[in-house]
């Protein structure tokens, strides 16, 4: 495993960086694959509050109480949630209650989606005021944040020097679009974490579409989207979600390859990448149909519409609808896209600010055309 000082904090952390938002079911077993990724070198594990219907901190707990080895852990404050510096050191109380840590290392201003949310943050009396709070009193190492806003409000708040790291989105279909954040983290000398290196599942998901970002034959897409990230200057850990021990095995093998991209290589990646990928349904799941008072599973048809950005085909888009459909993710009685009543909840929602109406609208109106 490679190590990397994260920022200026004087913190070596693992390259490959474990996410807890893919445990399947048991959580026996995912602790096991916790402590298993500790064994293959990995020190830095991040979760959060409601990750995996509200288990993944105590499945980290779980795992936490016979590690094999030192690590980090790293969770957050949902700002919608948590918004006085009061409430946010009840979260902290209850995440180190559930992990079972004298201390959180790094611990996230969660989800920053705009400046004006980034403002209400740093208010006086306001979260960032009682992270700093349980700082001095020793239960934080760090604080840092995670955020969706474009590069350029990432510089803004970088620049303001009140964070010691980043977690933000960042992967080889979108990298064009996500750089300046990272330049800027570079530049600071502040830790920076990607999510979402494989597209929020895409990558894998279609891995032969997506091949051509490999560069050694002997390699998996996913260990090239990871090795891509980890090649980047100023990048710290790429956080992967790994719900087995051979994703982890398959995750931490990406990294025992040379991280360099070869100039021919980088320059075929960028001749592949549009706009339109920037633009993809990452499945994170905001938006889903409990928030939404026509009850759309509206992810499962954003899915569908990625196929029309990837491969311009509507038949494709119907066939993902119906892959839905024999695995019993969409029944027959489901909610369809032109029951959307426009109220703009998942709009709000959505960290990627994807036109989701709209996009209900369209697939909707493929569906009319098949029939």
């Amino acid at each position: 495993m490679i190590y990397r000082p994260y920022g200026s904090t004087g913190k070596q952390v693992s390259v490959i960086g474990f996410g807890g938002m893919r445990f399947g079911k048991d959580d026996d077993y995912a602790a096991e694959v916790v402590r298993y990724a500790n064994a293959r070198g990995i020190n830095y594990f991040d979760t959060a509050p409601f990750y995996c219907d509200d288990r993944s901190e105590g499945i980290f707990g779980k795992a936490f109480k016979n590690m094999p080895g030192d690590f980090f852990v790293s969770t957050k404050s949902l700002i919608r949630k948590e918004k006085t510096a009061m409430e946010v050191r009840g979260r902290i109380e209850l995440s180190l209650e559930r992990m079972g840590v004298e201390k959180i290392n790094f611990f996230h201003m969660w989800c920053i989606m705009d400046m004006e949310q980034y403002r209400q943050i740093m208010a006086p009396g306001g979260p960032y005021e009682g992270a700093m709070k349980a700082k001095e009193e020793g239960l934080v190492d760090h604080v840092v944040f995670s955020t969706h806003c474009t590069g350029e409000d990432i510089r803004t708040i970088i620049e303001d020097d009140v964070f010691e790291g980043v977690l933000l989105g960042y992967n080889v279909i979108n990298h064009p679009f996500r750089q300046e954040g990272v330049q800027a983290a570079l530049e600071r000398n502040v830790g920076v974490v990607t999510m979402n290196p494989l597209g929020g599942g895409l990558i894998p998901r279609y891995r032969d579409h997506f091949s051509f970002i490999r560069q050694d034959e002997e390699e998996t897409t996913v260990q090239a989207a990871l090795r891509f990230n980890a090649s980047q200057p100023g990048i710290t850990v790429v956080l992967s979600g790994m719900g087995s021990i051979e994703e982890v095995d398959e995750n931490v093998e990406a990294v025992s390859r040379p991280l360099v991209i070869s100039d021919a290589k980088r320059q075929e990646i960028e001749s592949r990448l549009t706009e339109k990928l920037d633009t993809l349904c990452t499945n994170c799941q905001y938006c889903r149909e409990k928030k939404c008072p026509s009850n759309i599973k509206m992810n499962h048809f954003m899915e569908a519409y990625n196929m029309l950005l990837l491969m311009g085909d509507e038949q494709e888009v119907l066939q993902q609808l119906d892959y839905y459909r024999q695995n019993g993710d969409l029944k027959a009685d489901d909610a369809m896209p032109g029951e959307c009543i426009a109220c703009g909840v998942c709009e709000a929602l959505c960290t990627q600010k994807l036109p989701i109406i709209q996009r209900l609208d369209e697939v909707q109106k493929i569906i009319n055309r098949q029939a």
